[in-house]
C-alpha cells in the first residue's frame, strides 16, 4: 500500500510539475487569470505559470484578421447603395493594456464582430447620406479615408487597428444601372459622332486642298507648256526667215526667179497636209489658176515687204 500512495503521489507531483509549462504559439498571446482576475500575459514561446492557481483565461492572435460584409446606403438624393466590402483588422500592440482590452472589453468573438461591422456600416452610411448618387463612384478612396477617421479611436479603445477597408463592389438599384448605362451610351455615340464629324471635315479639307494644289500645278504646267510652244513657234518662224532670206539671195546670186521659193514652199506644204492629215479630209484647189493666183499673192506680198524696206 505504502508503494502504491508513494507512486500515486509522485505521478501527481509530475503532472502538476509538467501542467506548469505552457507553450504559447507564434502569433498569438496567452493571457492568464488567478481565480477569475487578470495577472498577466504570456508571449510566444514556452512559458511558466503557477500550477492549479494560474489558468489561462483565452489566447488571443495578433495577427492579420480580414471579414466581409454587405449593406446597403441611401444618398441625399434617395438612391439606394450597396455594398461589398472586405475589413481588415488586427490587434493594435502587443502592450499589456492594449491585450487587456482584447481579452475583457467584449465578452466573446462573434460581439466583436458585430459591433466592428456595424460601426463601420453606420461610418459609411452617414458619410453616403450627404452626397449624390452620381459622386458616389468617383468617391471611393474619399469614404474608405472618411471610415478610418472615424473608427481609429475607437477601435483603439478596443485594442484593434483598421489595417485597410476595401470598397470592392458598388451597385445601384437596377432602374438606376440601366439609366447610367444609357447615359454612357449616349455619350460614347455622341463623342464618336463629333469624331466622325472632325474625321469628315479633316478628309474634305485635305481632298480639297490636294484638289487645289493639283489645279494649280496643272495651271503653272500648262502655262510653261504653251510659253514653251510659244518660244518653239517663235524660234520656228525665225529660223523659216532666215532660211528665206538666205535662200533668195543665192536665188538673186544666181540670176534667178525668187518665185521658185515661193513655189516649192506651196508644193512642201501640201506634202505636209497629205502626210499629217491622219485620214483627215483636207479640202484643196489644186487647178493651175488656183496656183497661179496664190503665186502671185506672195509675189505681192513679197513686193510690199521690199518696198517697206526701201522706203526705210
Amino acid at each position: 500500500m505504502e508503494n502504491l500512495s508513494t507512486i500515486i503521489i509522485i505521478v501527481v507531483v509530475l503532472l502538476i510539475v509538467f501542467s506548469s509549462f505552457v507553450t504559447v504559439r507564434q502569433g498569438t498571446i496567452a493571457v492568464v487569470t488567478v481565480f477569475g482576475k487578470y495577472r498577466l500575459i504570456l508571449l510566444p514561446g514556452l512559458n511558466f505559470k503557477i500550477p492549479l492557481i494560474e489558468q489561462i483565461y483565452s489566447r488571443i492572435s495578433i495577427q492579420n484578421r480580414s471579414v466581409e460584409l454587405e449593406f446597403q446606403a441611401v444618398t441625399v438624393d434617395q438612391a439606394n447603395v450597396y455594398f461589398k466590402a472586405m475589413i481588415l483588422y488586427s490587434v493594435l500592440d502587443q502592450n499589456e493594456q492594449t491585450i487587456k482590452n482584447v481579452a475583457f472589453k467584449f465578452v466573446d468573438e462573434r460581439n466583436l464582430m458585430q459591433a466592428l461591422i456595424r460601426t463601420v456600416e453606420g461610418s459609411i452610411r452617414a458619410f453616403v447620406a450627404t452626397k449624390k448618387q452620381a459622386d458616389v463612384l468617383i468617391l471611393r478612396r474619399d469614404i474608405v479615408e472618411h471610415v478610418k477617421d472615424q473608427l481609429d479611436q475607437i477601435l483603439e479603445g478596443w485594442g484593434y487597428h483598421l489595417q485597410d477597408l476595401q470598397l470592392n463592389d458598388i451597385t445601384f438599384d437596377e432602374v438606376i444601372m440601366k439609366s447610367m448605362s444609357q447615359v454612357v451610351a449616349s455619350n460614347n455615340l455622341k463623342a464618336a459622332a463629333e469624331n466622325e464629324g472632325q474625321a469628315l471635315l479633316i478628309t474634305k479639307t485635305k481632298a480639297a486642298e490636294a484638289e487645289g494644289n493639283a489645279i494649280k500645278i496643272a495651271a503653272e504646267a500648262e502655262r510653261q507648256a504653251a510659253q514653251l510652244r510659244g518660244q518653239g513657234i517663235a524660234l520656228f518662224r525665225e529660223e523659216v526667215a532666215k532660211g528665206m532670206s538666205v535662200a533668195a539671195k543665192e536665188m538673186q546670186q544666181a540670176d534667178m526667179d525668187t518665185s521658185v521659193i515661193l513655189f516649192t514652199m506651196w508644193t512642201e506644204a501640201i506634202k505636209h497636209f497629205s502626210e499629217n492629215s491622219k485620214g483627215n479630209v483636207i479640202f484643196l484647189d489644186g487647178s493651175n489658176e488656183a496656183m497661179k493666183r496664190s503665186m502671185h499673192e506672195m509675189m505681192s506680198l513679197q513686193m510690199l515687204d521690199k518696198a517697206g524696206e526701201g522706203k526705210k
